[in-house]
């Protein structure tokens, strides 16, 4: 039942009926109607500035959590670009100055990589956080670029190794007889007097007096790609080829051990002892060459005499006497 509305008149000084238009109706419905409205709007408003719906606190979640992530990868790339520091280190100071290779240049290691902008597709999209992505994938790409060149570079390094092992071994470094006394070197590289001749002549080796039948070694590996017989001049010799441009020859030899084309190690036996071709008494006549020219043998028995038999040896070596054969 509608509420019926009175006001005192002092003109007739009776209460008068408040008589109520359609225009009053509207204007008050349109003023609730009205502050509604306003105080919905500022709810909401409070509502939006103090308090997050559900969907922007799953986003938001997501956003720390992926920060998070992002925090943890960057953090694991540093270590590992600070462990490939390391390596590279290594490789440059170590095994480079080891095997006796030049240091990779930093400006190669440190090298960006070229061309049109590899990150074109990620700016495109006008994301959020497109600095930090970009950067974290400028990060991977140099780990990897340097990852690329240290593998490249170990390979490298490894090669190096093997071929310097066998370097190693293709350099004669040994007796070619047991002469640990140094009591069998006879006569030595240089100018000589010629058992039949009687006149100096370049002796291109070294003669080690021994008993016919006495073990005569490989000094290095190699291949043994001569096997001769010869009734004069250097009678039965072999040479093996050692590779890297060493050669050896051992002549006036009794007998073989080897044949041609065999694969020999140092320190096998190859022969014995023999008084054969233009020789005036048993013994071995011993030559070194390197890239085709004749090179003085005594320097080249490192491997099984220390300082003191070394330099004897050479003593011996530098008496100007009479060699046993050509």
């Amino acid at each position: 039942m509608a509420r019926i509305k009175y006001y005192y008149d002092t003109e007739t000084c009776k209460y008068e009926r408040v008589k109520t238009t359609t225009g009053d109706i509207i204007l008050n419905t349109l003023g609730i109607l009205s502050l509604t409205l306003i105080m919905a709007v500022g709810l909401l408003l409070l509502y939006t500035t103090y308090f997050e719906s559900p969907k922007e606190l799953l986003l938001r979640n997501e956003v720390r959590e992926l920060e998070y992530y992002y925090d943890n990868l960057d953090r694991e790339v540093k270590k590992l670009d600070a462990l490939l520091t390391e390596m590279e280190h290594r490789d440059d100071n170590i095994y480079r100055a080891v095997l006796g290779a030049e240091p990779i240049e930093s400006s190669i290691r440190n090298a960006g990589i070229g061309g049109a902008d590899r990150y074109e597709d990620i700016r495109d999209k006008d994301i959020i956080h497109e600095d930090v992505i970009v950067k974290l994938n400028e990060q991977v790409d140099r780990l990897r670029r340097k990852i690329y060149i240290e593998s490249k570079s170990q390979d490298e390094v490894v090669q190096m190794a093997v071929n310097k092992e066998k370097l190693f071994s293709a350099i004669p470094a040994i007796q070619p007889v047991a002469n640990k006394e140094l009591i069998r070197l006879s006569s030595g590289f240089g100018m000589r007097f010629h058992p039949i001749y009687k006149v100096k002549k370049m002796h291109p080796g070294i003669d080690f007096s021994a008993p016919i039948g006495t073990p005569i070694y490989a000094t290095a590996d190699g291949v043994v790609d001569k096997v001769n017989v010869s009734f004069s001049g250097y009678g039965k010799v072999i040479e093996i080829d050692h590779g890297f441009g060493y050669r050896t020859r051992y002549a006036h030899m009794h007998g073989f051990a080897v044949s041609k084309n065999k694969k020999i190690k140092r320190g096998e036996l190859v022969g014995y002892v023999g008084n054969t071709g233009l020789s005036t008494a048993p013994h071995l006549h011993y030559e070194v060459f390197i890239n085709g020219r004749h090179v003085n043998p005594v320097h080249y028995f490192f491997n099984d005499l220390n300082p003191e038999e070394y330099e004897k040896i050479v003593e011996l070596a530098s008496v100007e006497n009479q060699s046993l054969g050509m």
